[in-house]
């Protein structure tokens, strides 16, 4: 198989950071995605209606930037490698206090804490992946790692669809926090990492020359990033329209199929797994292709192919349709998301590697973060409180959207990245 195939081409210490980055990034999806398909159950408990439990995932989104910084500066001072220790127990820790919120205020400054810890990681892995991994593998990889969000996401919708039906308890065992408590367990990858996960040699290398003073990458600040603004500016929009093309078809979805369709968490569980399927797969393959054909193209294609699967992803009624139309819809929206960690660290300046990429991946989030809510409000106010117009709208919007930009931008496949100078 292609997929053991690229695995084995790698070395022990390669195989080891790109295993260790790619669970993080999953585990830290996996936290999300929980509050996302415990929506309605915690609107319950808190006896409050989903769109105000949709704003947890505004504060969540809003505050990831946040942590993209402080994690990045962190990585570009301290190392790659003891940075992503730092954030693995502390997303955990977030999630686990979440699970022990008492009320709406408190569970909502839980979720801001948890996006801080949330926006940290992607950056930090992606650098430390891609300084070690070889260049003529990265789009493969760049697809794989990222759909470490998609198995995020889908083993958030596995555990509720296989567990949550069977939680009874009251309390501080209510089902959904039983959930979340679960969701603490990722603490547990920072041995792996401490053990197994070495530094990035770029950054080691880096180090050296600023110590000796005879390099020329010089020390992370501020100054730096204003250097590359308009590159970083552009990758901002980008990922603009790249967050509002995931979260708009996922954070509410499974809300939209419990609500619309009125089924039981099972149903819901076993139609967001396929769905998640073929997000892995697109993510995979379009990530490969982008290797052949270009970042760009890649992701155009997969982003204008989306919007043909509209009618069969929102507007089907039996459960097989449905699960037909979240597999090829995903497909296609994580399609152009397998590119983009490749892209954006290869239009990364080198000395802000760290920051660069994260940082405007979360801006990104952040500029998108009342998407859920804006869709739950227009379904409200113009829909009878259903969703599917508001979801397929955005579905149309952004996928446009995402395909001029990138049209618009550069192409920086096979750039070096085993310096930070």
């Amino acid at each position: 198989m292609g997929l053991l195939r690229e695995i084995r081409s790698l070395n022990t210490t390669q195989r080891s950071t790109f295993s260790a980055c790619f669970l993080g990034w999953t585990l830290d999806a996996f936290d999300f995605f929980l509050l996302t398909v415990c929506l309605k159950a915690i609107a319950a408990d808190f006896h409050v209606g989903i769109k105000q439990v949709a704003e947890a995932i505004f504060w969540t989104l809003v505050m990831r930037p946040v942590g993209a910084f402080l994690f990045g500066a962190m990585a570009e001072r301290f190392g790659r490698q003891p940075t992503l220790i730092v954030n693995v127990i502390a997303f955990s820790v977030f999630e686990l206090g979440s699970a022990f919120a008492p009320g709406m205020r408190s569970f909502l400054i839980w979720r801001a804490l948890f996006g801080i810890a949330m926006g940290g990681e992607w950056g930090v892995a992606s650098a430390l992946a891609f300084e070690v991994l070889p260049k003529e593998a990265r789009g493969f990889f760049s697809g794989l790692l990222q759909e470490g969000y998609v198995v995020g996401n889908l083993l958030a919708a596995a555990l509720y669809g296989l567990l949550f039906p069977y939680l009874h308890g009251t309390g501080i065992f209510t089902p959904w926090r039983v959930m979340f408590m679960i969701g603490a367990l990722p603490a547990l990858l920072a041995f792996y990492l401490r053990l197994y996960v070495k530094e990035s040699p770029a950054w080691l290398e880096a180090k050296e020359l600023r110590l000796s003073g005879t390099g020329k990458a010089p020390a992370f600040s501020f100054a730096l990033l204003v250097k590359f603004l308009p590159a970083f500016l552009f990758i901002v929009v980008l990922m603009t329209a790249f967050t509002s093309f995931s979260h708009g078809t996922q954070d509410l979805y499974p809300t939209f199929l419990e609500h619309d369709h009125e089924l039981s968490p099972p149903r819901v569980g076993f139609i967001l797994v396929i769905a998640n399927f073929g997000a892995l797969f697109g993510g995979i393959c379009f990530g490969t292709l982008s290797e052949r054909f270009g970042r760009r193209r890649a992701i155009l294609w997969a982003a204008l192919l989306s919007i043909p699967m509209v009618p069969l992803w929102a507007w089907s009624h039996s459960i097989a349709a449905l699960a037909a139309g979240g597999f090829l819809l995903q497909f296609m929206v994580q399609g152009a998301w397998g590119v983009i960690p490749a892209h954006l660290n290869e239009l990364s300046p080198g000395p802000v590697r760290a920051v660069f990429p994260g940082l405007a991946y979360q801006l990104g989030n952040l500029l998108s973060s009342r998407n859920s809510v804006f869709q739950a409000a227009y379904a409200n106010a113009f829909s009878g409180g259903m969703l599917k117009v508001a979801l397929s709208g955005t579905v149309v919007i952004v996928a446009l959207v995402v395909a001029g930009i990138t049209v618009l931008g550069p192409e920086a496949k096979g750039n070096d990245l085993s310096t930070t100078g």
